[in-house]
């Protein structure tokens, strides 16, 4: 059966095949009747030879009408099966064509449409395939994707220069390649998961990122590596953040100095004028106004200079004991009876800090509350108030430094906080409380004295 394009269907009288092969074996049982019938009129009282000669008559008859039958309809099945073979191989451009209209039509008409189907899905798919693949090869972040045994069976434009001067990747071993990178980039890659590394010194100096994520693919092991360049997000955010400290720092010495010249001059003329009476009042106003500077100062110094935090056994009883002598605040539920490994004037400086603004938000002093409760792998200290809460614009640049909505704020407190929080392995939350207030949260390892 000859392979073509697909035709309209035309409106035709339909003959089912059913229909057609009865009509054919009524014919074909008429016609033996008849044979019969002649030949016992010629040669009566010979059945024998009546039935000899009929079946030499209609039997060669039944098997030529019969084959002619089902010649079209065998070389349909052979086409049906070719074009399952095209299907499986990928290639959808054939259809079939049967002339009659029954059965077998409806059968070459759902192919048809199915084989058009397949077509639209492949051409989309293909055009998808296009578009991801254009995505992929021009953005600037290197991919590499690397077989559990080590060759590379996908790269990137930019995984070709950063790694091959833009020379083909697919198939080389990721070992010989790094063994041609740059020493921090094979470190990175050696240390394993995702972590930032430095190559060049000075002004040739290139910041990276590096993810990596592991699946199965076609039943075999894979890995996926990301490189990103972060060099120029890096220094225009290193810009950014040294103009808001200046800005801070300058109005801060603006605020402070101004009124201490102004009370220096003041000072001056008294004692010139021989007016002493007021000089005490002066003098402690400058004394306040220089230790606000300095605590300030400090503040910036102790978020610049944290140090990496030593991790020693404390039982949480006395530490929050000691904490309750500084600040006040309502304990919920019990404390845990396991000790916990952590820097105890760290995480005592940043409770303190959460502590404080939680008081300074309006709360009522009752309202505040701290709370410590382990759970399998974690340790989890909520400290809670019943103020305003936080706008959704502030809730998002709250942990940020230098950002504060106070009018004598420094914007450290919290960002101190989640610098204490991350460099103990853990991090730090915030959210509005049903009812007002904020709930922020400190989520620690619980398995940090291990470490």
């Amino acid at each position: 059966m000859a392979r073509r394009p697909p035709a309209a269907r035309p409106k035709a009288f339909r003959l089912s095949l059913l229909t057609r092969w009865s009509a054919l074996i009524g014919t074909l049982l008429t016609v033996g009747i008849l044979i019969a019938l002649a030949l016992e009129y010629y040669f009566p009282n010979q059945p024998w030879l009546v039935l000899g000669v009929c079946l030499l008559c209609v039997v060669p008859l039944s098997v030529i009408t019969i084959r002619s039958q089902l010649a079209p309809m065998l070389s349909l099945y052979r086409a049906l099966a070719g074009t399952v073979t095209s299907y499986r191989d990928g290639d959808f451009s054939f259809s079939l064509h049967w002339p009659q209209n029954d059965e077998l039509r409806d059968l070459v008409a759902a192919h048809n449409d199915l084989g058009e189907v397949l077509r639209e899905q492949r051409l989309n798919l293909v055009q998808r395939e296009l578009l991801l693949d254009t995505m992929v090869q021009n953005t600037p972040v290197a991919m590499l994707l690397v077989n559990d045994g080590g060759p590379v069976v996908y790269a990137n434009i930019a995984a070709r220069q950063l790694l091959n001067e833009g020379r083909k990747l697919e198939g080389q071993h990721l070992g010989a390649l790094l063994e041609r990178a740059a020493p921090p980039l094979r470190e990175a890659v050696a240390r394993g998961g995702d972590g930032l590394f430095t190559i060049g010194d000075g002004e040739e100096e290139e910041v990276f990122h590096l993810a990596r994520r592991r699946f199965n693919l076609n039943g075999r092991r894979h890995e996926l590596l990301l490189l990103r360049q972060l060099t120029l997000e890096l220094r225009r955010q290193e810009v950014q953040t040294w103009k808001k400290v200046i800005r801070v720092i300058s109005h801060e010495l603006n605020n402070s100095l101004a009124p201490l010249t102004s009370l220096a001059h003041s000072g001056a003329e008294l004692v010139r004028r021989g007016q002493t009476e007021r000089l005490p009042q002066i003098l402690a106003t400058i004394e306040e106004r220089t230790r606000h500077l300095e605590g300030f100062i400090l503040g910036y110094a102790r978020f610049a200079k944290l140090p990496a935090p030593r991790l020693e056994a404390h039982q949480w009883q006395g530490f929050v004991a000691r904490l309750a002598e500084q600040v006040p605040f309502r304990l919920l539920d019990e404390l845990p009876p396991e000790p916990a490994a952590f820097d105890a004037a760290q995480l005592e400086q940043a409770l303190l800090n959460l502590l404080k603004n939680a008081h300074e938000s309006g709360s009522a002093p009752g309202a505040v509350t701290l709370a410590v409760r382990r759970a399998q792998d974690f340790v989890r200290i909520d400290v809670q108030d019943r103020g305003p809460g936080m706008s959704d614009t502030v809730l998002t640049n709250a942990l940020v430094p230098f950002y504060s909505t106070k009018r004598s704020g420094t914007g450290l407190g919290l960002a101190l906080a989640r610098e204490i929080a991350e460099a103990h392995g853990g991090r730090i939350t915030l959210a509005n409380r049903q009812g007002g207030g904020l709930a922020v949260t400190l989520i620690l390892p619980a398995d940090t004295g291990d470490s």
